[in-house]
């Protein structure tokens, strides 16, 4: 009973320090303000990189990258597990997909394994929060031979869907690789974008741009994120997060020096 307890208790304290991350931390610093003055970052996304580090989805030490690169951070997607983690994770995916894309698409697509619960989370809450009925739609690794037979699972593409995209990190894009053929071999559908939870901006495997230009210019669609690297640190560096700093001067060259290795031109 003692551990439940303690997991309750930690699940609160997470919703509540995402949903104070703005009013504690960001609004009495200026981490939300834009380097060139701009207009300042939207709350949500400043909720939702405090959101991040409690959760442990988002790290900093020393990790080396599916690519072979040695980062000074590591984000993992997968270390959402609980009900109300998700239902938060959707919420702004929810609302970073309406700033990008607006509602005027009929599917969203996550591709296995980790895409099948972002989705469900997602068109899950656009229903709730904007009212509009989005289908979920992800593949299967192996062809299914029985039963609900074939490569999706949830909703069945049809000729003339608009398609959102949606996927926790992107490095390479090579899930889109694999991913855009398995659409257009289900239907005619119309690719309107990919949504994607961190945008690490650094340069993809084929050359100086961001994996997410490189997607773009290769396949035609607009990409997006609901925080970018930059943001991140603009939020963190130097300013405390339920009371401890993770990005203080040490890390913050480290992370300097990352990109000056592997930062997208």
């Amino acid at each position: 009973m003692k551990k439940v307890w303690h997991d309750e208790a930690r699940e609160l304290h997470i919703e509540k320090q995402a949903g104070m991350w703005y009013s504690e931390v960001c609004a009495a610093s200026d981490c939300g303000k834009h380097k060139n003055g701009g207009m300042a970052m939207e709350q949500y996304k400043q909720e939702f990189i405090g959101f991040m580090v409690e959760s442990r989805v988002l790290q900093f030490g020393d990790f080396t990258l599916k690519s072979g690169r040695k980062s000074p951070f590591f984000m993992n997607a997968g270390a959402y597990v609980t009900g109300s983690q998700l239902k938060r994770l959707g919420e702004y995916y929810a609302k970073a997909i309406y700033d990008r894309y607006g509602l005027d698409f009929d599917v969203l697509f996550g591709p296995a394994y980790k895409g099948i619960p972002l989705t469900v989370a997602t068109t899950m809450a656009i229903s709730e929060l904007y009212g509009k009925e989005i289908r979920y739609c992800s593949n299967r690794k192996e062809v299914k031979d029985h039963g609900d037979t074939g490569i999706l699972l949830g909703s069945k593409l049809k000729d003339g869907d608009r398609v959102v995209i949606i996927e926790d990190v992107t490095t390479s894009g090579k899930s889109i690789e694999e991913t855009f053929p398995i659409l257009k071999a289900q239907a005619d559908v119309t690719i309107q974008g990919l949504m994607v939870s961190l945008n690490r901006m650094e340069k993809g495997l084929a050359g100086e741009k961001s994996a997410l230009e490189e997607i773009k210019e290769k396949y035609g669609f607009e990409t997006g994120a609901i925080v970018t690297m930059d943001e991140v640190v603009e939020c963190l560096y130097n300013k405390p997060c339920d009371g401890t700093v993770y990005i203080d001067d040490e890390l913050k060259s480290r992370i300097d020096a990352y990109y000056d290795t592997y930062g997208a031109k």
